[in-house]
């Protein structure tokens, strides 16, 4: 896992290629949900906005496409965030960011805290559970493990995001 490939080589093009593709889409999936980020989670991407989250991604993906296992882990991650943005990107969209948030915050008012925890809690827990079968079978193999952190860190990151949103919101609503 701490084997490099060569700048410029065949595996580097089609590692940065993966990686940019899939950076691309994460990119892509939040600007078509939240083209002010209003609604972005990451406050690290908030902070940068597009431009320095652009350049930030853009020397990322040259510099870990000579490091195959961290490569794969975020294209993995980055394409499973681009699927979940894609899934209520239109529905953003379409409200607008502000008419989402509010819409959204009505309907976490209706809902028992403890049946929206539990439900994200399986929303993170099923892919993390899922990477760490591939992390345990994976070893040593470069792919299956890879992904199997790519999975893994996609589940925290859908429970640390989502919690992150919503102790805004809970703090607002107080």
């Amino acid at each position: 896992m701490d084997d490099t490939v060569p700048f410029g080589s065949p595996d580097y093009l089609v590692l940065a290629g993966a990686l940019l593709l899939a950076r691309g889409m994460d990119f892509l999936s939040t600007w078509i949900a939240t083209p002010n980020l209003h609604l972005e989670a990451n406050p690290i991407a908030r902070f940068l906005g597009w431009r320095w989250g652009l350049v930030l991604n853009v020397a990322i993906c040259v510099l870990l496409a000579a490091w195959p296992f961290p490569a794969v882990v975020i294209v993995t991650t980055s394409l499973l965030v681009a699927a979940r943005n894609f899934q209520s990107a239109w529905l953003m969209r379409t409200m607008g960011e502000h008419e989402y948030r509010a819409w959204l915050a009505a309907r976490l008012g209706e809902t028992r805290r403890g049946l929206f925890l539990g439900c994200l809690a399986a929303q993170a827990a099923i892919p993390a559970l899922l990477g760490g079968v591939l992390i345990y079978f994976g070893d040593p193999d470069l792919i299956p493990v890879g992904v199997g952190f790519g999975i893994l860190f996609y589940g925290v990151a859908v429970l640390l995001f989502t919690l992150l949103s919503l102790r805004r919101f809970w703090r607002r609503a107080a």
